[in-house]
């Protein structure tokens, strides 16, 4: 199964520009939906919680934010209750770690990428959302 939507969350807009190009050399999806802010993500996310055509399969998402991190969003997103399986990869500078470990306590984040993204990351991301959209 293709990934159809993919989320970029990030709130560098340097740092989405170089994914989004990266993404499309890669084809890692058919579609990219960037936010600079997580807030709104979590209301276009919460909006469509039940319209699974409208839901990203997969979200890219950094973790230092201002307003609402990382930690922030995902501890709203897992209360969502969705239409269809969203895979989510953080993709963050940090290597802090405290920022690994705190990930493993997520099920839902299916790899920490260190920035910057690269494409043989992208590939290994494809692998795993293979696996997990079956």
């Amino acid at each position: 199964m293709k990934n159809k939507i993919t989320y970029v969350i990030d709130d560098d807009k340097l740092s989405i520009k170089l994914m989004s190009m990266l993404i499309s050399k890669n084809n890692f999806c058919e579609e990219i939906i960037s936010f600079y802010n997580p807030q709104n993500a979590l209301d276009e996310l919460k909006n469509n919680a039940a319209n699974s055509s409208k839901l990203p399969d997969v979200i890219l998402l950094d973790l230092n934010m201002p307003v609402l991190d990382g930690w922030q969003f995902l501890d709203e997103f897992i209360l969502i209750e969705f239409a269809k399986k969203i895979v989510v990869f953080i993709v963050s500078s940090s290597i802090d770690p405290s920022d690994l470990e705190m990930a493993k306590n997520y099920p839902i984040i299916k790899d920490y990428i260190i920035k910057p993204l690269s494409s043989e990351k992208l590939k290994e991301a494809s692998l795993l959302i293979e696996v997990e959209l079956r």
